[in-house]
Parts: structure tokens; sequence; C-alpha cells
């Protein structure tokens, strides 16, 4: 029988019992958007590829390819796609760099973003900026209408517009990108989202937003709960673009074919922008959780619910604890059903009150001057409000 939310809130969870390494019920993990816990199948998953290594050595790679493909398909309904293909990568940074060697910065050395993207992308597009590449960000605040102005920045110069679904220190979900993505067809530009922080917690579909033709990079170690290695980037089937920073592996599959030896050959399917060898446990790994999330019915559209609980939950006790708004505070502004998979909580003394929130036994994570509290489908209602009361209890003592 499918769970529903209501099995999901008493403790212990009835997910819990899957997470036992982890001893989910027996701590009080609000790393949810840093750092889920893996469920015990995944190492399950591990193992596989250590015994697939030791039993078939190099005749591995027909079974760890057909992992991979397994790990394509989760994101492919993840993301509501039919027609895409995807290049997999131990991070996005990685997929980032080769994506954005392809395009014709010479011709059109313009890029398009957002005040607030993740460290990777930002240091990337700064170092960019620094060897002449004009870069223009746009505030993603108010995120509601953050695609409105992405849309107006687009020009003739713009080579891609690259923002995240979800922001990565806020949770406020992104507005209508339609107007975003009719500005890049307009002026020939690549739009390329980063749904890292979207990913199977809050729903989303290519093909019903009609953006099957953007770029959208990723990756499992979130809500997922796929752990390290599993980037991944999606793009158009009939994407022709010839990334300068790809591996071997971006011509693998046809490496007997006759090609033009004065010109560099790209697969013509998933790998087009493929690295070199790889370790696959990653992905026998990722594998084993996709296939435990099918089993047990637990649809994106769940999590959301769960989710959605969880966080107004979370708001509800941290307003209850009245605080000085001048120690820590939320944003009040947004609606619940407009933030993603955590509850972000801006302090001056982030760093310490994460440090301190953990020597009380309560894991979050700290980003610049931002408390995160990343609930989880395993947690009870009871541990949530818990660390609640201890984070009251480490404000108050100073």
């Amino acid at each position: 029988m499918p769970f529903r939310l209501q099995d999901l809130t008493p403790h212990p969870n009835q997910l819990a019992p899957h997470y036992s390494r982890f001893r989910v019920s027996e701590r009080l993990l609000l790393t949810g958007h840093s750092h889920q816990a893996w469920p015990d199948c995944a190492a399950t998953g591990q193992e596989r590829a250590w015994l697939d290594a030791a039993e078939w050595v190099d005749d591995k790679w027909e079974r760890a390819f057909a992992q991979a493909d397994c790990v394509r398909e989760g994101y492919r309904r993840l993301l509501g796609d039919p027609t895409g293909l995807y290049s997999l990568a131990s991070n996005t940074f990685e997929l980032l760099v080769r994506l954005l060697s392809a395009f014709p910065l010479r011709q059109k050395p313009r890029l398009v973003t957002t005040d607030s993207e993740f460290h990777s992308l930002r240091r990337l597009l700064h170092r960019l900026e620094e060897e002449g590449i004009e870069v223009t960000r746009v505030a993603a605040h108010p995120s509601n209408d953050v695609g409105e102005r992405l849309s107006v920045a687009v020009d003739s110069d713009t080579a891609a517009v690259l923002t995240s679904t979800v922001f990565f220190n806020s949770a406020h979900i992104a507005g209508d990108l339609t107007p975003t993505a009719e500005a890049c067809r307009k002026h020939g530009a690549a739009l390329i989202l980063d749904a890292y922080h979207q990913l199977n917690v809050v729903p989303m579909s290519l093909e019903d937003a009609g953006l099957e033709d953007a770029f959208v990079v990723g990756a499992g170690y979130k809500y997922c709960q796929l752990g390290e290695g599993n980037g991944f980037l999606r793009f158009p089937a009939d994407c022709r673009l010839r990334p300068v920073a790809t591996g071997w592996y971006a011509e693998f599959g046809e490496l007997t074919q006759e090609h033009d030896p004065a010109r560099v050959h790209y697969h013509s399917g998933h790998d087009r922008f493929a690295g070199a060898t790889y370790d696959p446990t990653c992905h026998y790994r990722a594998s084993a959780v996709f296939a435990f999330f099918e089993e047990h019915d637990l649809e994106v559209e769940l999590l959301r619910r769960v989710s959605q609980h969880q966080i107004g939950l979370l708001c509800s006790l941290f307003d209850d604890l009245d605080l000085d708004p001048n120690l820590i505070d939320r944003d009040r502004q947004v609606p619940l059903e407009r933030l993603g998979g955590f509850l972000a909580l801006r302090s001056p003394q982030a760093r310490s009150l994460r440090r301190r929130l953990r020597e009380e036994g309560v894991f979050t994570d700290q980003r610049a001057g931002i408390v995160r509290f990343g609930p989880a489908p395993y947690l009870s209602d009871r541990q949530i409000e818990e660390s609640m009361r201890l984070l009251g209890h480490v404000v108050k003592e100073g």
C-alpha cells in the first residue's frame, strides 16, 4: 500500500526503518537540503558495484553502463521529459564547464544570470567576467517575476541565460520562465536551468512548461538521496553543440566508426558532453535508490505534500518562539506554496548558531548569513518540534 502523508508524521516515521544505517529515527537530521540520508538499499548498490568489478573485471562496463541508463531514466521521470538526452558526471560544475565551452563566446560574448546562483556557477561566471565575457546579473528576488527580468536582459549578443528554478539561499521558487525562454529563442540564446534545488521535492515537467529546448543541470545529492557523484546535464535531442571540454567518452560508443580525422567527433546520443573514465559506484547506488522510490510509490507529488507539511510546521513553530528578529528571522513575504524544500533563517550569527545546534544534536547546514533547516520524508513531526525547541534554546542562551 502506498504511503500517505499521515503515515509519515507520527514518531517513529514509517519510512524510518528503511534508513536504519543513518539512524534517522534517533537523530535530528535537518540537513535535508544539503545531504539527505540514504536508504539502506544504497549500501547494497555500492556492494554490487564492487562485486561486478571483482567478477567481470574490465567486462564490468556493460553492466555499469546499464546502471547509468537507469539513472538517466530516473532523472527523465523527475523532469517530466520524454525527449531529452542526458550526459552524466560527478557534479554539475563539470557539466557547466563543458556546456559553456560549447558556446560561441567570441561572437556572442554575453551571459545573463541572477544574483542568487550557487557558488560553483557564481565563481565560474565571475572568472569568465575577468577574462572579458560580459555577465549581466538580474535580481532573483522577488522570485515570482524573475522570468520577466531575465527576458528583458537578453539581446543578440547573449549566448546563454543561466538561472535556478529554486534559489539556494532562500528556497524561493522561480516564477514563470516562459518569457525568458521566448527571449532566448528570439535572440538565439540557450536557456540553462539549474534544477538541483527543485528535483524530487517540487514537481517539474519540461513538457508541460514548454521548455523542451532548455538545458537542465542537477544532481542527486539532495532530495533524490542518491549521494555524491550523480550530476547530470539534460540537453535537447537535436543539440549539435561541439563542447571543447570533453573526454574520450564523448565518442566512446562510435570509436570503431570512420570519421573525418581533421575534425573532433561527438557521440550522437547521451554522451555528447561526457568526460572520461569514471567510478561507476555512484550509479549503482543511485539506481538502487531510484528503484526503492518506485517500489514504495514515493512519487514527487507525495514528497511535495510531505515537504509542504514539514516546512509549514517549521514556520509555525519558529514564529511561536517569538525570537528577536535582529538575532534570527525568516522571510514572511513569500507564501508557503512558493517555497522549495527548506526553511531559510537569516542571522548575523548563522555560523555559530549552526555549530551550537550541532552541539545540541541538531544537524543543519549554513550558507553565509543563513541557517537552513531541511526536513526530509523520514522525519516525524516530533523530531521537527524538538529541533525548533532547541533552536529557541540556543538563540535565547546567547
